[in-house]
């Protein structure tokens, strides 16, 4: 039994990150049980089978919904193997992944046509022969009688399956799948084609697999952050992170201007681990406060779109160095036409005159990426659009344009509202892109701070 006091997470995610601080966690009494976690973990390894995949000729997405797949289900992948359509090849990769793994998950190579070796190759290294299985070519004859096709000897081998395997029903194509158990490993194959391998793994192959291995419970949750480089974020939660139970994880996966946190539960009980998780999670909000934007499936422009409704406040932006791409983000939400209204790209200071109302006296003694600048830039779009809010942007994005006065990546922001107007000098990179990201993510956070207030 866990014992606390703490409102249920899935409630409170959705809240503003502030409402947090109040949030207080009575201690958790955990049975030895859950804290020792003596289930098993079971591993798994992907082996994707193809030249073409070797090649770059296609994406290897099957190997990524497997994953997911298997995660789902509590079971770990240890390792994702790609080879090509050679015998030596799949029998290396299948020994290595047998040294290492519960469960070898092969994908491609099942076709009529001689390239496709995946069905020999497991035959050999098995030493067993194949036997014709008549309900896998009573199918394969309907499926051909369906759509009005002649089926030849190649499509009829591929009813042969090795005499070691259980088949595995392939309803929406031709070659089947293989479940092999071989010293007390699993060893399963699939063809290639993303829509079959998908309706083997949810409908067959995964439930089979849970209830072969009574797999753990494997929960992760996701806490968003923005604007704090990793090893700032690192060097800020590590009293909480170096004070997590052993069956807890924490993982930092970092992208351009964000970083997200995964911390990941294993054990018996997936009720208890998600309080267990949520509770963590609640005690680790308050530290970094500031820069948590979100959770799960959150981004950004989703969280400062629900709240510009939530508020009832419409914004416009005016860019100057990112261009329009705070304008796409913003609108790249799904019913965003409630709070944007529009934008201007004012690249040039014609523009900026023009359109926004910028004085010449301030671009002539200020310069275009200066903080009066910026300020009638954000305040000249609200007016012109009438807006709540207003956002703006001017910098020197690079990796061209720069002085000693202003070098590569600096760049001024700011925000304008009934209030008032905030305007805020970064220091950035010599990389472009990057420069363009950081800018438009640390505006978007002042402006999910400002309304959060």
């Amino acid at each position: 039994m866990i014992l606390t006091n703490m409102t249920n997470f899935s409630k409170l995610q959705a809240a503003s990150p502030q409402n947090f601080n109040s949030i207080k966690i009575n201690k958790i009494l955990l049975p030895q049980s859950q804290l020792d976690i003596h289930m098993k973990s079971i591993y798994a390894e992907i082996l994707t089978i193809g030249d073409e995949i070797l090649y770059g000729h296609i994406t290897d997405t099957n190997s990524q919904f497997i994953s997911t797949a298997l995660d789902k289900a509590g079971i770990q992948v240890i390792r994702r193997t790609s080879v090509g359509d050679n015998k030596e090849a799949i029998i290396n990769g299948l020994k290595s992944a047998e040294a290492i793994a519960d469960i070898v998950i092969m994908t491609g190579g099942l076709g009529p046509t001689k390239d496709d070796i995946t069905k020999k190759t497991l035959a050999e290294y098995f030493q067993t022969t194949f036997i014709m299985n008549e309900e896998v070519l009573s199918h394969i004859e309907r499926l051909f009688a369906s759509r009005g096709r002649v089926m030849n000897d190649l499509n009829k081998s591929q009813a042969l399956i090795p005499a070691n395997a259980r088949v595995i029903h392939n309803a929406v194509g031709t070659a089947p799948g293989m479940w092999i158990e071989h010293q007390g490993k699993v060893f399963i194959s699939m063809p290639g084609v993303p829509y079959e391998m998908k309706k083997m793994m949810e409908e067959w192959i995964v439930p089979q697999l849970r209830k072969h291995f009574q797999t753990p419970a494997i929960i992760h949750k996701w806490v968003k952050t923005i604007n704090i480089p990793e090893s700032t974020l690192a060097e800020k939660i590590a009293k909480w992170e170096d004070a997590l139970p052993a069956h807890l994880k924490l993982a930092y996966l970092p992208r351009m201007g964000q970083v997200r946190l995964r911390l990941t539960g294993k054990g018996e009980d997936a009720e208890v681990l998600n309080t267990e998780l949520d509770a963590q999670i609640a005690q680790l909000i308050p530290i970094i406060k500031d820069h948590v934007y979100g959770y799960e499936d959150d981004e950004i422009e989703k969280v400062v779109g629900n709240l510009l409704v939530q508020k009832n406040k419409t914004i416009s932006t005016a860019e100057s160095c990112t261009g329009g791409y705070m304008a796409h983000l913003l609108t790249s939400v799904a019913g965003s036409s409630r709070y944007f209204i529009g934008s201007i790209v004012a690249y040039s200071n014609q523009i900026k005159m023009n359109e926004l109302g910028v004085s010449p006296v301030v671009l002539d003694e200020h310069g275009a990426v200066s903080e009066p600048t910026v300020v009638a830039m954000a305040e000249g779009i609200r007016k012109k659009f009438g807006t709540s809010i207003g956002l703006a942007t001017s910098g020197i994005a690079g990796p061209e344009g720069g002085s000693p006065e202003k070098p590569v990546g600096t760049v001024w922001v700011a925000y304008a509202d009934e209030k008032g107007t905030i305007a805020k000098k970064l220091a950035l990179t010599q990389e472009r892109m990057l420069n363009i990201t950081l800018t438009t993510n640390f505006l978007l956070n002042l402006l999910r701070m400002k309304l959060n207030e």
